[in-house]
């Protein structure tokens, strides 16, 4: 599965990479992957302890950010379309703000939300809506300008105890730098950490 993530971060230009996982799986993927250079990669490693949220990837590997602009892709998603590679460099040549992708889905509670005003520009971003007010979730793979890991330090655990990721989007939204890129037909997104994200 990592290899879908990967070749979603080298279509868009980005070589290097900070890979975060288990304790447990930590040795795995040294041994699958290496330090990358064999695909002209540098393949960098670090250990979330225990899930407290995808906004903790931020703090984890600040060091790594450096207050540069990144992305963070989920290990899980496959994204695959026509055009994909163009829609990946528009957002990582963005010089502020943040870029999420929305995909329509059938079942969006599962997901964070987006939601949207007549005119079509987003307005809020829920997680795990029980109401969604569209059926735009957002997927698994996020570029942010060099705020990132300081916005994410500012976080609060959400009532799940965790550092959302839709919190950090929503700091974004608060200050009109998010921009969200429709994967609409020619597109495909599956979430395969979830009992439904396959088909």
């Amino acid at each position: 599965m990592i290899y879908y993530p990967l070749s979603v971060l080298m279509l868009a230009g980005i070589r290097e990479v900070l890979i975060i996982n288990t304790p447990h799986e930590q040795a795995l993927f040294q041994q699958l992957l290496g330090d990358g250079s064999q695909w002209g990669m540098d393949i960098q490693y670090a250990v979330q302890p225990s899930h407290d949220g995808l906004a903790q990837a931020y703090l984890i590997g600040r060091d790594f950010v450096a207050g540069k602009p990144s992305c963070l892709v989920l290990g899980d998603n496959i994204f695959h379309g026509t055009g994909l590679r163009e829609v990946l460099k528009r957002a990582d040549q963005r010089d502020a703000g943040a870029t999420v992708f929305g995909y329509w889905v059938n079942d969006p509670e599962r997901y964070g939300v987006a939601e949207f005003d007549k005119d079509g520009r987003v307005i809020d971003l829920v997680e795990k809506p029980e109401s969604p007010r569209s059926n735009y979730a957002v997927t698994g793979l996020y570029f942010y300008d060099g705020n990132a890991s300081e916005y994410a330090a500012e976080l609060k655990p959400s009532p799940r105890g965790e550092l959302e990721i839709t919190d950090l989007n929503n700091r974004y939204l608060a200050e009109g730098n998010l921009h969200l890129e429709a994967l609409g037909r020619g597109y495909a997104w599956l979430d395969t950490g979830t009992a439904g994200g396959m088909p």
